[in-house]
C-alpha cells in the first residue's frame, strides 16, 4: 500500500482537539459571565423595587392630600421600619404594612428594611450625606452589599446622580439602595 492510496474520511486528532478546545473556551466564558449577568438582573429588580416604593408613596400622598407618612418632615431621627412593624397607616410602619405588605422583598428573598431620614435642615442643593446627623446615609456609599437590605428614604431631598441632596420641597423623597454589582441606586419622587 502506498502513502497516497489511503482515503481519509474522518477528522484528525488535532482537528478534534482544536474543536474541543474552542468549545471549552466558549463554555468557560459563559460560566464566568453568568454570575455577573445574574447579579445585574437582581440589581435591575432592586431598581424596580425602588420605583414600586416611590409609586406607593405617591399613592399614599394622593390619598392623604400630599402628606408623607410619619408626620413632620423636620425630624432628623432615623426611623427603622421592617415588614413586621405595626402601626396606623399614618406612620411609616403602617404605610409599609398597608401599601407594601409582605411581598416587598429583595430578589434574594430578604425583606427590605426602610430607614427614614430627613434632609430638611440642610440648605437646598447641599449633599445630605455630608451631614453628621445623616451618618447612616453617608455610610451606605461605603458599605458592602447587602448592607442589611436597608433602603434609605430621605425626606425633603432629591437625587443628583447617585447622591442625595437637600430639596426645598418638604414633600420630596429620595430613596437610596446599595446594589450588588457596584455603587448605589438613587431615585426620587
Amino acid at each position: 500500500m502506498k502513502k497516497g492510496d489511503l482515503n481519509s474520511k474522518g477528522f484528525t486528532i488535532i482537528e478534534v482537539a482544536l474543536v474541543l478546545a474552542i468549545a471549552g473556551l466558549i463554555f468557560l466564558m459563559v460560566f464566568i459571565a453568568l454570575p455577573g449577568l445574574r447579579a445585574s438582573q437582581r440589581d435591575t429588580d432592586r431598581r424596580a423595587s425602588v420605583m414600586t416604593f416611590l409609586d406607593k408613596v405617591k399613592e399614599y400622598q394622593t390619598a392623604n392630600r400630599g402628606a408623607l407618612p410619619g408626620g413632620s418632615t423636620s425630624t432628623n431621627n432615623a426611623i427603622k421600619v421592617t415588614v413586621n412593624s405595626t402601626g396606623d397607616e399614618a406612620s411609616w410602619p403602617g404605610f409599609y404594612k398597608a401599601y407594601l405588605g409582605n411581598n416587598f422583598v429583595d430578589p434574594s428573598g430578604e425583606n427590605y428594611k426602610l430607614t427614614i431620614l430627613s434632609c430638611g435642615e440642610t440648605r437646598a442643593d447641599v449633599a445630605c450625606s455630608k451631614k453628621s446627623t445623616n451618618k447612616e446615609l453617608g455610610e451606605i456609599y461605603d458599605a458592602t452589599f447587602p448592607n442589611d437590605y436597608k433602603m434609605i428614604v430621605v425626606k425633603q431631598a432629591s437625587c443628583y446622580g447617585d447622591q442625595v441632596v437637600a430639596s426645598s420641597n418638604p414633600r420630596k423623597l429620595a430613596v437610596v439602595y446599595k446594589l450588588e454589582g457596584a455603587g448605589v441606586y438613587c431615585n426620587n419622587t
